[in-house]
This record gives structure tokens, C-alpha cells and sequence, in this order.
């Protein structure tokens, strides 16, 4: 099970932090991914990283989005930089059962309920 939480409201340039609990499985064993969609258009993929920590970030959020884990405590984050109004969306985080994983939705077999983000100008 994947739980999000942290979704808010947010002005243009803030910050803001998401997490994702991971119950039920080795988290660490898995690859993690955060994924958003906003109203109207397709998933996209955000941020990735595989069991050895390598990290991978869609071009729109480069340099302003973080994401890391914690295998102790099964979490894994968003850190979201001078956030802009294109990144409100519904944030996902989800599991791919690889060591390897990208930002291909169809890589992962399971998904958090999601949790919302808004950025305000």
C-alpha cells in the first residue's frame, strides 16, 4: 500500500514536500517513481529512482524537484522547488517491481491514491 500526503496549496515560487509510506513490501526492493496528472491531460512521469539510488526527472522539472527515500522508515519524498502554476496537479507515487525503473507509467504495478497540488500566481 502507498500512501501520499503533503499535497496543498502553494504560490507560484514556493516550496513544497510530498511524501509517499510504502506498508506491506521491502520498500527498498522496489523502484519509486512520482507521477502527476492534471485535469485534462495524461499522466506524466516526474521523478524516479531505482534501487541503487539513481535518479531520473522529466525536463519540466529539472533542477527544482528532488526526489529521495528513506529505506528505513519506507518513505519516499518529493522536494518541489519555485514551483510554478503548470506543476498543480494530482501527485502519484507508485512502485515498480525492478531494480531498474524510469518514468514510464507502465513500468509500475502499483499506485498511491494521489494526493493534490495547486500552485497559485
Amino acid at each position: 500500500q502507498l500512501v501520499e500526503s503533503g499535497g496543498g496549496s502553494v504560490e507560484a515560487g514556493g516550496n513544497a514536500r510530498l511524501s509517499c509510506a510504502a506498508s506491506g513490501y521491502t520498500f527498498s526492493r522496489y523502484c519509486m517513481g512520482w507521477f502527476r496528472q492534471a485535469p485534462g491531460k495524461e499522466r506524466e512521469g516526474v521523478a524516479s529512482i531505482d534501487t541503487d539510488g539513481m535518479t531520473k526527472y522529466a525536463e519540466a522539472v529539472k533542477g527544482r524537484f528532488t526526489i529521495s527515500q528513506d529505506s528505513a522508515k519506507n518513505t519516499l519524498s518529493l522536494q518541489m522547488n519555485a514551483l510554478k502554476s503548470e506543476d498543480t496537479a494530482m501527485y502519484h507515487c507508485a512502485a515498480a517491481e525492478f531494480k531498474m525503473c524510469g518514468l514510464r507509467d507502465l513500468q509500475y504495478k502499483y499506485w498511491g491514491q494521489g494526493t493534490q497540488v495547486t500552485v497559485s500566481s
